[in-house]
């Protein structure tokens, strides 16, 4: 099991990832428009700089829903590895199918 701190970081930053995203895009949107001025573009460079870096969409990490495991995270599920085998061993996982040969 991941540590607790770990887990609720990450949630912070969901967060403020959905509460900043429309804005991020915006300023992002206008450095790129070459047919803005040069101090407009840099005036959004610099108010996207002094927006939290937490609230940029790179900075979240897959973590397993069962666990908080950061790797070996299997985006179809949700969850890591080792979780998967635990709960697909049991027949906890709708649509998994224990294979042995």
């Amino acid at each position: 099991m991941a540590r607790k701190s770990s887990i609720e970081k990450n949630k912070n930053r969901e967060k403020l990832v959905a509460m900043h995203s429309a804005k991020r895009m915006r300023l992002k949107a206008m450095i790129k428009d070459k047919e803005l001025p040069i101090e407009e573009r840099f005036n959004a460079g610099l108010k996207l700089s002094e927006m939290p870096r937490n609230g940029a969409r790179i900075r979240l990490r897959n973590r397993c829903q069962v666990t908080g495991r950061p790797r070996g995270y299997y985006r179809k599920f949700k969850m890591s590895r080792i979780a998967l085998r635990d709960l697909g061993s049991t027949g906890q996982v709708p649509g998994l199918v224990k294979s042995s040969w």
